[in-house]
Formats: structure tokens, C-alpha cells, sequence
């Protein structure tokens, strides 16, 4: 089987957070993601109880998951290595939930966190992320230094908000986006301006920082492809997250409906993932 690509929905990214209330239940969330084309869910799985009861539901729905996890110790990790061992999933994602202010400190949690990870088959990433140990773009491209396998999940909004990339993207900006993504093995996908990390997807006024997402996924989709093996598959995740991330109107609701921005945010996607299949065509194994 040929190189292929996952479109994942967060299900914190279905959560409304309506001024009327309402929410829907974990089973109306993975029925209609899973009617609506997505091929898996993001869910946190360090709850046992939480990831089974996922597991079943993912089951009558056939999807597959991304496995969340917030460590602040190594042996924070075990716990959600044999949830994901007993349940499955696709990978695991870590928000490593610590701010060391050296890159030694670092190390020290990232081996031992490596040394976990093989004790499964199931690939495990760091992701980049703000209040986090990959908080800043500059120490984050240290740790890739430090240990230059490193394997990350991009991502990128919470770069171009946090470094406030002046417009239009100067090429040393570029090129340290395109070394994220060099080593970026999966990816969670939302929309930054300089002064936001989440837009609207469907406002025209937007349109220059969706396209230049779609710029910097187009070389990250590629770059994997050059990287991964010939049957592997990549994990998008589409993360239109919830209040305070959406911008909201004087109500506190959404300006837009982020399900359907979702689905736009897919359907972008797909399409970009076929243009670079084409483009940079892998012999199968």
C-alpha cells in the first residue's frame, strides 16, 4: 500500500462552548465526524476508562485516533503507552507540560520519554507548542541540535503568533519554518495570523495566511514524503479549537461555524496532499 494521508477532527474542537449550552455527546461527535469523511479523532488519553470508552464507540465508527498526552516526568508517559498499546491509535502526541530553560534539562526528559517509546510499535512526537517545553521557535530548532532525530508534530500556528513574523514572511523566517517541518511527522492544523493563533478560515481578508499555511504544508507534506517509508502513513488533525482560541462576537460565541470551517479545512487538505503526490511520486515498497 502506497503512501497515504489521515484527516483527523479534534474532538476538543467539537466542543461548542455556546452561550445556549448545548453540547453534543461523544457519540453524536464521532457519528457525524465519521458521516462527514474524517478518517480518525484527536482525544486526550491519559483517563483509562475515557480511552476505552472511546475505543468502543471508534470501533462502530471506524475511525482511528491520535493519542494526546501532557507529561511533566518520563514515567508520566507509561500510563498513556499502554492505553494506546490496549486501545490503539495512530500515534501518540506529547505536550511535554514542562518549561525547562536549558536545553540539557530538555534532553534528559526527551531520552527518557525515547526510551518509553520503544518499548511499543506505536511512533510518538513532540509536539510544537506555546507554554510548553517547545514553546519558542528559536529553543525548539536547539533541541533539534541537541538531537537531530527528533521527531515532532508542527504545530505552526503558535509560531508565527509567538515570533510575530513581520508580512510578507521574510526567507529566513522560511527557513526556519521549513526546519520544523523537516522533522515534523504528523501535523494539527489551524490558521495563524501574527496577532492570532486562530482565524477565520472563510473571511476573505484572510485569505493571505491560509495560503501561506497551505504554502508551509505543501513543503511539510513533501518533505515527509521524501522522509517516511513507502507504505507509512500522515496524521493531519484539524484543530479549529473553541473559545478563548476562536475569536468570538460581543455574545462570546464564534464569529464562524468552526465545524464547517473544519470541513472546508479538510476538504484544503485532501486536495493539497493529491497536488503533492503528483508532484513528488514515491515507488511503492
Amino acid at each position: 500500500m502506497p503512501q497515504s494521508l489521515l484527516v483527523f477532527q479534534s474532538l476538543w474542537a467539537m466542543e461548542r462552548r455556546h452561550t445556549d449550552g448545548y453540547e453534543r455527546t461523544l457519540e453524536e461527535n464521532l457519528r457525524l465526524i465519521a458521516s462527514s469523511g474524517f478518517d480518525g479523532v484527536s482525544a486526550h488519553y491519559t483517563d483509562r476508562a475515557a480511552v476505552k470508552q472511546l475505543s468502543q464507540l471508534r470501533a462502530e465508527y471506524g475511525l482511528n485516533a491520535e493519542a494526546q498526552c501532557f507529561p511533566r516526568t518520563i514515567d508520566d508517559l507509561q500510563p498513556i503507552l499502554e492505553n494506546a498499546v490496549e486501545f490503539g491509535a495512530h500515534h501518540i502526541d506529547i505536550q511535554p507540560d514542562v518549561r525547562p530553560r536549558t536545553v540539557p534539562e530538555c534532553i534528559q526528559l526527551l531520552d527518557g520519554w525515547q526510551r518509553l517509546a520503544e518499548q511499543t510499535d506505536i511512533p510518538v512526537y513532540i509536539e510544537t507548542h506555546r507554554d510548553r517545553m517547545t514553546t519558542d521557535l528559536f529553543f525548539t530548532l536547539d533541541l533539534l541540535d541537541a538531537r537531530p532525530n527528533l521527531k515532532l508534530l508542527g504545530d505552526i500556528s503558535h509560531y508565527l503568533v509567538a515570533r510575530e513574523f513581520a508580512w510578507p514572511v521574510s526567507e529566513e523566517n522560511h527557513a526556519l519554518m521549513h526546519r520544523i517541518l523537516d522533522h515534523s511527522w504528523s501535523f494539527h492544523g489551524r490558521v495563524a495570523s501574527r496577532e492570532q493563533v486562530q482565524i477565520e478560515l472563510s473571511f476573505a481578508p484572510h485569505r493571505m495566511w491560509v495560503d501561506l499555511f497551505l504554502d508551509w504544508w505543501r513543503y511539510g507534506f513533501a518533505s515527509w514524503r521524501r522522509r517516511a517509508g513507502a507504505n507509512d502513513t500522515l496524521a493531519f488533525t484539524c484543530e479549529l479549537g473553541p473559545k478563548p482560541y476562536a475569536i468570538i462576537d460581543r455574545d462570546g460565541n464564534d464569529t464562524t461555524d468552526r465545524w464547517q470551517e473544519s470541513l472546508l479545512l479538510k476538504d484544503w487538505i485532501r486536495t493539497l496532499w493529491s497536488e503533492v503526490e503528483k508532484a513528488i511520486p514515491i515507488p511503492d515498497a
